[in-house]
């Protein structure tokens, strides 16, 4: 079977958040993905694995962790979600996505276990996309031998696919609200539900934030007998400029932190990252040094975070930000990067249950206009309840036919200025793809080492 097919019967499979009037939602448990792995000769117990949960800022932080390790000389597998071109993002090892024979080796293997297993009755249904797509991911790391597996939680922590691991480390970013029909309506109940990845006797990574967050994982990690460690030693001083590079002691020595992680959001998610590396050299014996921290935070690629390309006569900034958190930050880093420059346009879409008033008061009055776009997703708001929420604002905006029609209307209304691309990972991907399509038909300079265009 071809990875086409492999594809297509993945783009096939209902999103798991995704939920029909009247259709009963999903249920998630461990239970059963638990049993697909066993069918699969639990691969997931073949190699030492970090788990990362959080509302924002977890995939920077794998991201930046893998890197870390892969500097330091360990077969490293990478494990994030989701992707912004194609599902192979979502699985690599040493930062080499998996190649698309392995991925329907894997995806076929997968799906004909589970088939078995429905037919045996020992499972009452297929696997979701997000269970497919992990335990292929645990498949592929222990077929490539690594050394230790960085994961990142898909949604909440405790009953997410990725939690059946037994971690060596547990970190947890920064919480706020997200998910709220599927996570709890308050800062403590989705902390409680990130709060699953910690085990007894077990070792957190975190920092302060929330009043209630750091209560809740308090609570649990008390409860646990679990080990806190506190990544605010590996925080800059806050004289330290947004973007300027800056010193932390590690193993008794000051390394310069130079991550291509643009925003002041981002220092988060490398403290943690750093913590992370300190306790398994100083607890779990692997062969980290100070100069190799610095590295793999410097050589760190994960693209469309306040990411800027030059592309066919205009500005972009493409960012992932997906909810409030997300577009504080967004309009923070903007501010830090930008200063006085013109921010002329922004495209935005976003999905029907994210909080669209509050992302929008907090981005549209920064725009002289907004370009709505429609995206491929299931749980994808309407257009026109985008046009409303800038009507509301007294924001001039305009509907777009597609992500490539917005593109190119993004740049007729530029007029020299900046345009951003924010609200939807699904969106930020699309564009990203297509602009860099059109690198791929210029003569112009490929991306350098960290994936950024020069």
């Amino acid at each position: 079977m071809s990875y086409q097919e492999a594809i297509e019967q993945l783009s096939a499979m209902a999103p798991e958040l995704f939920t029909k009037p009247g259709q009963a939602r999903r249920k998630f448990s461990l239970h059963e993905i638990g049993i697909l792995l066993a069918a699969l000769g639990n691969p997931q117990h073949r190699f030492g694995a970090v788990l990362i949960a959080g509302t924002n800022g977890k995939g920077s932080t794998a991201a930046t962790l893998a890197s870390i390790l892969v500097a330091s000389g360990l077969r490293t597998g990478l494990y994030t979600s989701p992707h912004l071109a194609r599902p192979n993002e979502r699985i690599r090892v040493n930062d080499d996505e998996i190649e698309d024979d392995a991925f329907a080796t894997l995806y076929f293997r997968t799906q004909d276990a589970a088939q078995q297993l429905v037919r045996d009755d020992k499972l009452e249904q297929m696997p979701s996309f997000f269970e497919t797509v992990t335990a292929m991911a645990f498949q592929h790391f222990s077929d490539a031998q690594v050394a230790i597996a960085v994961l990142e939680v898909g949604m909440g922590g405790r009953l997410d696919a990725t939690n059946i691991v037994d971690p060596v480390l547990s970190v947890v970013t920064d919480i706020s609200l997200d998910h709220t029909e599927w996570l709890g309506s308050t800062i403590a109940e989705i902390t409680r539900e990130k709060a699953g990845i910690l085990r007894l006797d077990g070792t957190l990574i975190t920092l302060p934030q929330h009043a209630d967050a750091n209560r809740v994982l308090g609570e649990v990690a008390a409860a646990l007998d679990v080990r806190a460690v506190s990544a605010v030693p590996y925080m800059p001083s806050m004289s330290v400029g947004s973007d300027a590079q800056y010193s932390v002691e590690v193993f008794d020595r000051a390394i310069v932190v130079d991550s291509p992680l643009r925003g002041a959001h981002q220092r988060r998610n490398v403290a943690l990252a750093i913590a992370a590396a300190v306790e398994l050299r100083e607890n779990h014996n692997l062969p980290l040094t100070a100069a190799s921290i610095a590295a793999g935070i410097r050589d760190t690629r994960w693209p469309a975070r306040l990411e800027r390309l030059s592309i066919g006569g205009a500005e972009w900034i493409l960012d992932v930000a997906h909810n409030p958190a997300g577009a504080w930050a967004l309009r923070a880093g903007l501010r830090d990067a930008l200063g006085d420059a013109p921010m002329s346009t922004l495209v935005f879409s976003c999905l029907r249950d994210k909080p669209l008033t509050e992302m929008a008061q907090i981005l549209f009055p920064l725009f002289k206009n907004v370009i709505f776009a429609p995206i491929h997703s299931a749980r994808a708001i309407a257009v026109s309840d985008l046009l409303k929420a800038a009507a509301s604002l007294e924001v001039p905006a305009t509907a777009a036919e597609s992500v490539s029609a917005a593109i190119e209307l993004a740049r007729r209304q530029n007029a020299g200025g900046i345009v951003v691309v924010s609200g939807s990972v699904y969106l930020v991907g699309e564009t990203r793809t297509l602009l860099l399509a059109e690198v791929d038909r210029t003569p112009k300079p490929g991306l350098d080492e960290r994936g950024q265009l020069p």
